[in-house]
């Protein structure tokens, strides 16, 4: 049987991206859309959650980090997953996922794209093996429409490098000014934010003379479509708590 999605930001471009991959997905098929500006899309648009009539397995929200209580609040309602494709929550937002995540399956990643996460395994791997001999900068590119900066992606590349020192750096964005010899404890990241770009992120490991470069670009806001479809067929029908993309390739590759 199909997993049958809720597609919050449905009339936006990554709904009109998930949209037209389920076209011709044979596991799973999006029964309706929620979207504040609803507009002909093939499948019935409501304005709000309320108003929805059909029947799912999981939502899929590529909305914003806005009012996500909205949503949360639903998917236990009606006992469904939720994919969370959004960056840009307040740290009161994630306590609230946290909290929600006891009652439902909540697919919560800062990154939906595979290449990513094996960008995320890489850097951690290249951490743990260069030590402190090495400093480490982010550089993370996006278009200029973003609204939160540095980017989840960015953040979440930070935080696994940060593991392998147990917690102990401190992330510094940007520079300006005389601001002194870089210290040891810090992780630079920096945004940059122009023109259409989709996404690009470089992570520097500057040592003495020589540099390790590891990076990803997404050429295409469509590999972030495929990871959400795929996060939610890997939802339908598990139990209660967090999940993220190292659970869904742990289960595909089992």
């Amino acid at each position: 049987m199909k997993t049958r999605i809720i597609l919050c930001g449905a009339c936006g471009k990554m709904g009109g991206n998930v949209l037209s991959l389920l076209e011709n997905d044979t596991e799973a098929v999006a029964v309706c859309g929620v979207d504040l500006f609803p507009k002909e899309i093939g499948i019935p648009v409501y304005k709000s959650f309320s108003d929805v009539k059909e029947e799912a397995d999981v939502i899929v929200d590529f909305s914003s980090a806005e009012n996500v209580k909205e949503r949360l609040e639903y998917a236990k309602a009606h006992k469904l997953g939720i994919v969370l494709a959004s960056t840009g929550f307040t740290a009161k937002d994630l306590a609230l996922i946290d909290e929600y995540a006891k009652s439902v399956p909540i697919f919560k990643t800062a990154n939906l794209s595979l290449g990513v996460n094996v960008l995320q395994a890489l850097c951690k791997a290249a951490a743990t093996v260069l030590g402190e001999l090495y400093d480490v900068e982010i550089i993370e590119k996006h278009h200029n429409l973003k609204k939160d900066a540095p980017s989840g992606t960015a953040l979440m590349l930070a935080d696994t490098i940060n593991e392998v020192f147990d917690g102990k750096k401190k992330y510094l964005g940007g520079r300006e000014g005389i601001v002194g010899a870089r210290d040891k404890s810090e992780i630079g990241i920096h945004a940059v934010r122009g023109g259409t770009i989709v996404g690009e992120h470089e992570v520097l490991f500057a040592g003495e003379d020589e540099i390790i470069t590891i990076s990803h670009s997404a050429r295409s806001k469509r590999v972030f479509a495929v990871g959400a479809i795929r996060a939610a067929k890997f939802l339908n029908g598990k139990p209660a708590g967090r999940y993220e993309m190292k659970d869904l390739l742990a289960e595909e590759n089992n």
